[in-house]
């Protein structure tokens, strides 16, 4: 049985590689690809494909956000995220979205054609380097760093610049136009992703990743 795929990633040339690689083996078909998170929703209800292989760090709506649309859309579709990370909580976060797999883009030559396979049998997979990290980050020793950016959606994001930007969470809502109450959820969320705890690390946080330059 040929493996129908979506292939989803904003790196034209990666992408175009990956194509080409999955393309030579002889069960699996790219039926179409994308370079952002909205193109791909659309092209994933037009194809409905067997698996979904997203970039973590997809423009205008990140992979988590497509994973959670594309899961609770089309079940019937498997999301397999590709990404640069390996930080435990972000492939937590990729998995909380509805992804049955994910593969590092250093390991994407040797690992995705057996992940696609894996995933489209039901079955879940994690490439070794992220199975690595998860163990090395469950040890007394080991010293986790925030995850990035991306693990964060585009609502969120703002909220963050604009709390490091030293903006009240008023003036927050009216600029966003939304409620007190949703700004707020945003703000937790933030700080449970990043597991951050106050505004003045959310703050460093956004400055080393260039969001704000307060």
């Amino acid at each position: 049985m040929t493996i129908r795929i979506v292939l989803a990633d904003d790196h034209r040339m990666l992408r175009d590689a990956l194509v080409n690689m999955l393309s030579a083996e002889t069960d699996l078909d790219v039926v179409a690809v994308a370079g952002d998170g909205p193109s791909t929703f659309d092209l994933v209800r037009e194809h409905a494909p067997d698996v979904l292989i997203v970039d973590v760090g997809m423009p205008e709506m990140n992979g988590v956000e497509v994973a959670q649309r594309v899961h609770t859309h089309f079940p019937k579709t498997r999301i397999l995220a590709l990404s640069g990370y390996t930080d435990k909580r972000f492939v937590q976060e990729m998995f909380k979205a509805g992804a049955a797999g994910y593969v590092t883009k250093a390991a994407a030559a040797s690992d995705l054609p057996r992940a696609v396979r894996e995933v489209a049998r039901g079955k879940l997979y994690l490439c070794p380097g992220v199975t690595g990290s998860i163990v090395a980050d469950l040890l007394p020793t080991s010293s986790g760093s925030p995850p990035p950016l991306s693990v964060l959606t585009a609502r969120e994001r703002e909220v963050l610049r604009m709390l490091a930007d030293g903006e009240r969470s008023l003036a927050i809502a009216e600029s966003m136009s939304i409620s007190l109450a949703t700004v707020e959820v945003h703000r937790r969320n933030i700080m449970r992703k990043l597991d951050l705890h106050t505004i003045a690390e959310l703050t460093k946080y956004a400055i080393r990743e260039g969001l704000s330059s307060v």
